[in-house]
């Protein structure tokens, strides 16, 4: 910050002028470019949906490729170039931004805007990300379901155009802070990844042991199969701000919330379910009130009468191979037929006190990861707003 702020009162004492893109460059719409025509080898493109979902500050390669032959037919950007998604579901992601830093020109898709500029590449994608893009962008945002802006609104917005030294040396600080902040997220989630090991090894060596002195049964036995197709969500509309879940047994889970109050499955810690669905081998213990997303997700619940603690069952569950025979898809059909280990129930409710309290021990630890990794960024954002707040030149 101090070498900034001294380029900033070396070259630019008076103030620096804030000009609307359309003076800074050319903005050129691009064109021609579906998901169906990407090909495994060709020219490069980048489609404006993988702006959104795979592309960061800037690129030097592709996801995607066209043939040559429809290349020939699109708009290309240039290294250097600024790439522009004008189209996404939410405000906050129209106008997110890319800058190409390839070698080769790339094809640039409809719904996308290409700027040819003479700023530095990483300064103006850097701009782009800012608050203060933001606010100037939000009053030319429309559309009902999908929000767009236009090339001419594009064109209004002011951005700060400092010497190109000062840009540098602004994108030397962000990329640093871009660089601290992947290496904390590799490091927090190897952490992560390395606790959830040691308790999936805990696990199956405190239920490996009740095997080799207890009896096998059939999960038929201990479990008992339901469909909760009273239980379904209605609309896909999904609020965070509403109560209930919507529930989906793959690796996402948590799939929204709904206001709709008709059909909760009621769920609690007293009368917890394991959901499951028929195309993956993912199943979620849940004691909470929810909604099913599809007939697809199933439940297990206990059958009474059984010697059997749902919990320990759960986690034995955990440790079972499920693999479905090679004549169907569906491994729920085949479900009561795997076995897990049922010592007594002194020893079932001793393994569930040992796994329980680990994964509260994980569980606490891990939580604090996400929030570390959200105060880095909290960080970064203020210092990039810094970084981009200036003094105006006045004409």
């Amino acid at each position: 910050m101090k070498t900034v702020d001294k380029l900033i009162a070396e070259l630019c004492p008076d103030g620096v002028a804030y000009r609307p893109i359309g003076e800074i460059g050319e903005l050129v719409r691009g064109n021609g470019i579906q998901k169906s025509d990407f090909v495994e080898f060709g020219v490069g493109c980048i489609h404006y949906g993988q702006i959104h979902t795979h592309y960061g500050t800037w690129a030097t390669e592709t996801k995607s490729f066209i043939s040559p032959a429809l290349a020939a037919k699109t708009r290309h950007a240039r290294t250097g170039d600024l790439i522009i998604a004008t189209t996404s579901e939410d405000n906050a992601a129209v106008g997110k931004a890319v800058a190409w830093l390839g070698c080769d020109d790339v094809a640039v898709s409809t719904d996308a805007f290409i700027l040819r500029h003479q700023l530095d590449p990483k300064y103006i994608s850097y701009f782009f990300q800012t608050n203060q893009f933001q606010v100037q962008k939000l009053p030319h945002v429309n559309g009902a379901k999908v929000r767009r802006i236009s090339g001419n609104a594009l064109a209004k917005i002011l951005v700060p155009t400092p010497t190109l030294e000062v840009q540098r040396e602004i994108v030397r600080i962000l990329d640093n802070f871009a660089a601290l902040e992947a290496e904390l997220k590799a490091e927090l989630k190897a952490e992560l990844k390395a606790r959830r090991q040691q308790f999936e090894g805990y696990r199956s060596l405190l239920i490996n042991k009740a095997s080799d002195s207890a009896s096998s049964v059939k999960l038929s036995e201990v479990l008992q199969y339901e469909q909760p197709t009273k239980y379904l969500v209605s609309s896909t509309n999904y609020n965070d701000a509403h109560p209930t879940p919507v529930l989906t047994a793959g690796k996402t889970f948590v799939l929204g919330h709904t206001d709709e109050t008709a059909g909760i499955y009621p769920a609690s810690t007293d009368n917890p379910v394991i959901i499951f669905d028929d195309f993956t081998t993912a199943f979620h213990w849940v004691d909470f009130p929810f909604k099913a997303k599809s007939s697809a997700m199933k439940m297990l619940k206990p059958r009474h009468g059984v010697a059997a603690d749902f919990r320990y069952v759960y986690y034995a569950m955990s440790c079972v191979n499920f693999q479905p025979s090679q004549h169907t898809r569906h491994w729920i059909s085949q479900y009561g037929e795997f076995e897990i280990p049922l010592p007594d129930i002194a020893v079932q409710l001793d393994i569930v006190r040992a796994l329980d309290a680990l994964a509260a021990l994980i569980g606490a630890a891990s939580s604090g990861l996400p929030a570390e990794i959200a105060a880095r960024r909290k960080q970064y954002e203020y210092y990039r707003e810094q970084l981009f707040t200036f003094k105006e030149l006045k004409s």
